[in-house]
């Protein structure tokens, strides 16, 4: 399993609670993408870039063919890694995203309202410089245990606000809607049913149209990896065995 984290979290940050039970049965690597956490950027954030990272990791690792499960943004890499390296790609499992972020703004599509804050950033000179942690909250959603909440803001410092701003955008340009439907490996979607940033709606749109699909759903915001850390492994768990019989993808 290679494990895809969302915008401006970091990969320990979004899986933590998946680490355990995923390695009862998997292998597992999850990846800090370019610009977050602890791998550095060089030049602007491209999610085509991070697709294409992705290949170079499982080419490198000698890892072969590899089920992918990506979360929101990760979740876009993960289309993407499929198109453009589909010989590397065994199976998907997508949680919490969606084919494209357009449309009308009556869906809540926070993710919108926070391009349109992160570009208002970049006349801040001090942009550079500023961790992304300001937007804890308004990501994460309602996050109860306080220690968690401030470990998410630790964890969101390492990644600058000038390269989530450019993530943002990346994110609200993506469209996936003319080729999703061609994906020819087992898939699995993991629908957070109370999310605030990517509308269960959108998410239920990129399951219909994906044909080899299982679709699973899980109680809680956007968030709720970190704030159900052990009911979201155990679905992510359940949505992972999914794409997998006898013990090969599909």
């Amino acid at each position: 399993m290679l494990l895809l984290h969302g915008v401006a979290v970091t990969a320990d940050l979004n899986w933590f609670g998946a680490f355990g039970p995923l390695r009862q049965h998997f292998r597992v690597v999850a990846p800090d993408l370019r610009g977050h956490g602890r791998t550095p950027l060089r030049g602007r954030f491209r999610l085509i870039d991070c697709a294409d990272d992705v290949a170079a990791l499982i080419e490198t690792l000698g890892l072969e063919r590899v089920i992918i499960v990506g979360y929101s943004m990760g979740g876009l890499v993960a289309q993407l890694t499929w198109q453009r390296h589909r010989r590397l790609v065994a199976g998907l499992v997508l949680c919490a995203t969606a084919r494209n972020f357009r449309g009308s703004r009556d869906e809540g599509l926070m993710s919108l309202s926070l391009m349109g804050f992160t570009r208002a950033m970049r006349f801040n000179p001090f942009l550079p410089l500023m961790g992304s942690g300001v937007l804890a909250s308004a990501v994460l959603g309602q996050v109860r245990h306080s220690g968690l909440r401030s470990w998410a803001h630790t964890e969101m410092e390492r990644t600058s606000l000038a390269t989530t701003s450019d993530a943002f955008e990346e994110v609200a340009r993506f469209t996936s809607h003319q080729w999703i439907g061609d994906v020819d490996v087992p898939t699995a979607v993991l629908i957070t049913r109370s999310d605030h940033v990517v509308p269960p709606s959108r998410q239920r749109r990129l399951a219909a149209a994906i044909r080899a699909v299982s679709v699973h759903e899980i109680d809680g915001d956007h968030g709720v990896c970190l704030d159900a850390p052990g009911r979201f492994g155990d679905a992510v768990l359940t949505a992972c065995r999914s794409v997998v019989v006898d013990g090969v993808p599909g």
